[in-house]
């Protein structure tokens, strides 16, 4: 007999759901202790799982991730001595936990798909402290408790209504917030998928199919994104020249421009991003010159009408649909990407024809990426001037200075994302 096929008789299969689990187990510790995004991690974890069992291993992770302090807690109360954070056991309690408590899994299988992740004693432990919450009645909190590092950040930045909202903004995922490609047909896909507007070419949808399988999405009609990553676009209104989309991809922001008149020049430094930015593209039959570069290096041949700056950070404004930034951004990664932004602003500043318009935003809640960076720019920059934002422009208020700063739980119906968003002129 071969060796491959000794190997082969020697090793049974796993028993079903099993892989799953440990694909979900893979993206939890890339994320809490290498510090990925989760979904950089998803192709590496769940190289072993397709299909619907990937989609459940993601399910497993991000549910785990959006609840982790309250199931550390559970866990913590069950133990006699406290588990280390990385230990296997903590892990398979986890994730048996969020599928009996999050996800509706009976708990004989939740609890069965993970015993054989871990070896000799910890998997008696995990029995029997899972079998104990169980018995137990064990639940989670309605509304999940923030890492406390994080809750202690915003806080401070923020205060305690702030923090409130957060909490509950995470309890659940959001609606699906779609953008239209004619504004002017709002009310016919009103019609069409049902929903609410809060802004012409805006839906919510709170009950959908798929998305690849519902009606407009493959004729280009509408492409999702939160309602606060369409407000810098929104910004710079009708098209009246050419403007620059800098960090452009995936391209939501590309296409609103496109749509809305101007001529378009989106930049982005990621073969993978543009890919899909260009696929989008082809999609909803919009046009923009796409250009692959490092804004750091690259430069447009002369001044623009306008310049569309969605600088790379620390993304945690949108930590309702990707929870893994509550816990692997830390105040060292957003000093440097704050430094990042600083550079790429200075630069994009000197591509704005006088007259022009240059709208900076980040998808952050740290004040250090938004209202510091502001402040940092205007000091530098005598040449520009804040261009308010009228009230009724947007469904949010913008503050007493003149920029957007959205919150958690602004939009009442569902919430937004996190946005620092400022328009300025230069002189």
């Amino acid at each position: 007999m071969d060796d491959d096929r000794l190997t082969h008789q020697t090793h049974a299969p796993e028993p079903l759901g099993v892989p799953t689990r440990r694909a979900a187990i893979k993206l939890l510790d890339a994320v809490l202790r290498r510090g990925e995004a989760l979904e950089a991690a998803l192709p590496a974890a769940t190289r072993m799982v397709h299909g619907p069992d990937r989609g459940l291993a993601h399910a497993i992770a991000a549910e785990t991730l959006r609840r982790l302090p309250d199931l550390d807690a559970l866990i913590d109360g069950a133990t006699e001595r406290a588990l280390p954070d990385d230990a296997k056991a903590r892990m398979a309690l986890r994730i048996a936990l969020v599928q009996a408590l999050v996800l509706g899994t009976p708990p004989h299988a939740a609890i069965s798909t993970v015993l054989p992740l871990v070896d000799g004693g910890p998997r008696k432990l995990v029995h029997g402290v899972f079998g104990t919450l169980m018995r137990g009645h064990a639940l989670l909190p309605e509304v999940p408790a923030l890492p406390p590092l994080v809750e202690a950040r915003w806080q401070k930045a923020w205060g305690e209504a702030m923090v409130e909202a957060a909490e509950h903004a995470i309890a659940a995922p959001p609606p699906l917030d779609i953008t239209l490609t004619d504004s002017a047909e709002t009310d016919e896909w009103r019609e069409k998928l049902g929903g609410v507007s809060f802004a012409p070419g805006h839906l919510r949808l709170r009950d959908h199919d798929s998305v690849p399988d519902m009606p407009g999405y493959t004729d280009g009609a509408w492409w999702v994104q939160d309602i606060a990553a369409s407000f810098p676009a929104r910004l710079l209104g009708e098209g009246r020249g050419t403007v620059l989309d800098l960090c452009a991809a995936p391209g939501g922001k590309t296409m609103q421009l496109a749509a809305a008149g101007w001529t378009t020049v989106a930049v982005d430094s990621s073969q993978g991003r543009i890919k899909r930015l260009r696929e989008n593209l082809f999609r909803t039959h919009l046009k923009a010159e796409v250009v692959k570069a490092d804004v750091r290096e690259w430069k447009p041949d002369a001044p623009v009408d306008a310049v569309l700056l969605d600088a790379p950070c620390s993304a945690t404004g949108i930590f309702r649909r990707h929870p893994d930034v509550l816990h692997r951004v830390r105040p060292s990664m957003v000093a440097e990407l704050a430094e990042l932004q600083a550079q790429l602003l200075v630069r994009a500043a000197d591509w704005v024809k006088p007259g022009g318009t240059l709208v900076y935003a980040t998808c952050s809640l740290e004040p250090e990426e938004g209202e510091r960076q502001l402040e940092r720019f205007l000091n530098a920059r005598g040449d520009y001037r804040i261009d308010p934002v009228a009230e009724g422009t947007l469904p949010v208020a913008a503050t007493e200075g003149g920029w957007v700063r959205t919150m958690p739980g602004d939009i009442a119906e569902g919430g937004n994302d996190g946005f620092f968003i400022v328009r300025l002129v230069r002189s």
